[in-house]
């Protein structure tokens, strides 16, 4: 396999591009590529003339989307129909991430593929218009929706991944407020990075859910991050309502991943042991 990683800098980017090793044809960030433009991204894909494209690249700062949906709209809508054309013309599969906030939460158990989307957030809505363009962009797509991706390399705009920023905050003397009423599966990059691999081998198209096993709450994965950075700092517990967020997140969002499991695919681990491997090989 000759592979391309955009978005290389992320958690997950970053994750492919070591379990790639030899595989990796090229791999770049927002600096190297722009993927909202159409005449970069053909430039690349043409020239390197990859079998897979990994479609990291996101713009994920959920509440600046909603004051910002054009630029939201341009990275997680248009970016990934220019790369699925592009990848189309080389003969290319394009893998695409996209999340769990395509719902609405409203569900009393997880949520499978063939479930209706309903996003709550622009930046839910961006996504979901990405899979969909990425679909009718008419080439091989894999599309892989996830949540609460952890590891190293979270968003500079946002100080870091979330469990980077408890653990700064804590050790900052701050106090701790964490919303304990949003329930989903976080997910390490390490793994979600081999997973997609496996989709990939397997001859995976169209789309699936991926997480790790078991879920939680924001709350109940701060409190967990402590206890593994030895930090005992007492975490508040907050509802979502008392953070005045300006993009709504659905309340449970929790991924099916039985199609994931269907192919035979080993399953991801639990969340609590994939975040006790992060610490332990310093991987966030």
């Amino acid at each position: 396999m000759k592979a391309v990683v955009l978005g290389s800098a992320g958690q997950l980017g970053r994750e492919l591009v070591a379990a790639l090793a030899g595989e990796l044809a090229w791999a770049g960030d927002r600096t190297e590529l722009d993927i909202t433009s159409a005449q970069a991204v053909t430039a690349v894909l043409r020239d390197v003339r990859p079998d897979v494209v990994f479609n990291c690249a996101a713009w994920n700062r959920v509440d600046a989307a909603e004051t910002e949906p054009a630029a939201a709209f341009a990275v997680n809508a248009a970016g990934p129909y220019l790369l699925a054309r592009a990848a189309g013309e080389v003969g290319a599969l394009l893998v695409h991430y996209s999340t769990d906030y395509v719902f609405d939460g409203e569900a009393s158990r997880p949520y499978r593929e063939d479930d209706v989307p309903r996003p709550l957030s622009v930046y839910g809505a961006s996504k979901l218009a990405g899979e969909r363009l990425a679909a009718a962009a008419g080439g091989e797509h894999l599309l892989v929706r996830t949540s609460g991706v952890l590891g190293r390399g979270g968003s500079e705009q946002k100080g870091g991944s979330f469990v980077e920023r408890i653990v700064t905050q804590a050790r900052s003397g701050r106090p701790l407020r964490v919303v304990a009423d949003q329930v989903f599966a976080p997910t390490c990059a390490v793994d979600l990075a081999a997973a997609s691999l496996a989709l990939v081998r397997a001859g995976a198209r169209g789309l699936f859910h991926v997480t790790n096993f078991a879920s939680c709450s924001w709350h109940e994965l701060a409190e967990a991050a402590l206890a593994l950075a030895r930090l005992s700092v007492p975490v508040e517990r907050i509802s979502a309502a008392d953070l005045r967020q300006p993009a709504r997140r659905p309340a449970y969002s929790v991924l099916d991943v039985s199609r994931y499991l269907a192919l035979g695919l080993p399953p991801l681990r639990p969340w609590r042991d994939a975040l006790a491997d992060c610490f332990a090989h310093a991987l966030i």
